[in-house]
Parts: C-alpha cells; structure tokens; sequence
C-alpha cells in the first residue's frame, strides 16, 4: 500500500525540511510513500523549486492554496502553518487521516495557559511529539493527531528531564536558549534582515513573555511532584540554524549521579546523546541531522546543575521530530529517514 502524503505550507522552513527528509525517506524510495499536494499561502502559484531550489526532485511541482479540499483524500497532511491555523483545518479532515502539526495549536492542555500566551479560544491537546519522553511513544503509536513540540522546549526538555524526574535537581529551573534565524519563520521581517541580524545577538520576548514557556512548565511538572517554575529567556544569534539551550537548577547532588540518571534515561535513546564527561556540545555537530547533543555538569560553588543542549531547530525541532512520530504513528521504524550525522563544518 502506498501513503500519500501533503505538506501544508511547503514554502516555509519547516514545510521544506519535512520535504527534504521524506525525499530521503526509505519509503519514498521503496514505494512505501509517496508526496502528494505541496501547498502554500502567499507562494501559492509558484514552483517549488523558486521557494526551495535544494529540494530537486520536486522543484517544479505547483504550489496549491492551503484549502482542506487540496488537503483531503492523503493518508498523512503535515500542517507546518502558524499558529491558529491548524485547527480548523483538522476538524474538516477525515478522523482517519494522520495529521502531524508543527504549529503550536494543541500543544498545550490547559485552556487557561493556551488563552494567557496566544489569546484565542483553545482548540484541545493532541499526543505531543516528543517520543524521547515518559510514556510518550507509548501515545504516539497508532495516534491519528500529533502535534509536534515546538523547537525551544525540545532542546529544554531533553536537557532537564532525567534530573527533574529523578528529583535530583530544585524545580526551580533556568533556561538561556540562543538560535538561528530560521527559528522565526521565513515570513520578511525588519529585524530579520542580514544587516540587523549579521555581528549582533539580542535577547527577545524576556521575563516569561515567551510562548514556549508555558509548554516547558507543562511538560516538566508531568514528571515532577513539586510546582515546577522555568525561566526563559531566548536569545537570537548570526545563524541560520541551531539551537544551544543551557539549562540551571539548584542540585545537591553529585555529577557522578546526575550522569547516572541522564544514562539510565538516554542510553538506549537513537537521538539523544549523552556526550564524554567534559566534552560540550555545539551547535555545528547537529545541523541537518535529527540527534540531540547533551552535556551536564555541576558548579559545586553554585550549587547548580548546568545542563546544556543542541539541536538543529528545523530537524529534531520541528520537521525531524515529526517524521519521528510520522514513523511511530504508522508503524514503521523510529528511526527510518533521520540522520544522526551532521553536516560540518
């Protein structure tokens, strides 16, 4: 049987990274899958190719209007949309249609938290795809709704969540996020020009005022039995992609502890690694591959776990972490089609 598959806004960067890893997808390549209604908003009308000129195997496809009548009869819709998009699209789409949204339209459970950070009525909470956390595979497996987690959390969860689980660590935490550009969409924006954002870093959306925030807290206070608070502050760096999130949180524990807890937790993970004590992680190790570089140390001084990340934001951020569910959703392999090699330098 051969899926076929659409990718709601193909255009943008996450739309075109699912697209560049299912064109390496053994599915593709066997007949397991195949790539069915490209569509986009503004780029409706042009090729492919003139949005994403890499991506050659598709380049001269047309680009449809997002309609849900482009986007019904697939067996899998990606919906790589802004936020509030994606809902009313879902509720036209057949119950049995796999839909992996990368949006943030229902990450969150609580109504009050999605209506304080987005200000629109809540739309409901779909499995969260993020299969490296407890119990979330187990969701993922036969699910017909996924909403894929958004790139900051992902780095900041993977950082936090053996300590905080294992109660190692005050759940009182810290996160200071710096990413790439394309972590802001491809939409043109004066403060995303070259020369605004070439030789400058700058902190944005500070003080608990960013929307990822809220799915940090979420998704730590699952393993916790403790009120957990994070601070966040993201930073935007001369990059275009990447993500090193360092992650604080009081601890009296011993490093030689914490890697336990951070092993027992990741030893048998595909994505995440757990790097030789002393050795950082860095954001050129992961560009263009699904794996997730972890490191933890203590500031004994301090008192303090530091934890650090890093990701590629396009790939185990966004468009990797949904072929990820993609695979566990259909049974297929986790792993097919996700590279853990980077590209470097």
């Amino acid at each position: 049987m051969t899926l076929r598959v659409a990718v709601a806004g193909a255009s943008g960067y996450a739309g075109g990274e699912i697209l560049r890893l299912l064109l390496g997808h053994p599915a593709y390549a066997d007949g397991r899958l195949t790539i069915g209604a490209l569509t986009a908003a503004g780029n409706a009308g042009s090729t492919l190719g003139e949005q994403h000129p890499h991506l050659l195997p598709l380049a001269q496809r047309i680009l449809e209007p997002t309609e849900v009548d482009v986007l019904r009869g697939h067996d899998v819709v990606f919906l790589a949309l802004p936020h509030g998009y994606s809902a009313a699209l879902a509720e036209q789409l057949d119950p049995q249609t796999l839909i992996v949204d990368c949006g943030a339209d229902f990450r969150l459970t609580e109504p009050a938290a999605w209506q304080r950070f987005y200000g629109s009525p809540h739309a409901g909470s779909w499995p969260y795809g993020l299969p490296e956390l407890p119990g979330a595979r187990d969701q993922l497996r036969g699910a017909r709704r996924i909403a894929v987690p958004g790139c900051y959390p992902t780095a900041a969860l993977l950082a936090l969540l053996p300590a905080v689980a294992e109660d190692l660590v005050e759940p009182a935490v810290t996160v200071v996020a710096v990413s790439g550009a394309s972590g802001a969409g491809r939409a043109a924006k004066t403060d995303l020009l070259g020369a605004e954002v070439i030789g400058s870093a700058r902190a944005y959306n500070v003080g608990g005022a960013h929307r990822h925030t809220p799915e940090i807290v979420q998704e730590l206070q699952k393993v916790s039995d403790r009120k957990v608070t994070v601070s966040f502050t993201p930073v935007l760096i001369p990059t275009s992609r990447g993500i090193l999130a360092t992650c604080t949180a009081p601890t009296r524990a011993p490093l030689s502890q914490l890697r336990a807890a951070y092993e027992k937790a990741y030893g048998s993970e595909p994505f995440v690694h757990l790097l030789p004590e002393g050795q950082l992680p860095r954001t050129g190790a992961v560009i263009g591959s699904n794996a997730a570089h972890i490191a933890v140390a203590v500031d004994e001084d301090a008192g303090m776990l530091v934890a650090i990340a890093a990701i590629d934001n396009l790939v185990k951020g966004t468009g990797g972490a949904a072929v990820q569910s993609m695979n566990l959703a259909l049974g297929w392999p986790e792993t097919e089609g996700l590279p853990i090699v980077g590209v470097a330098p």
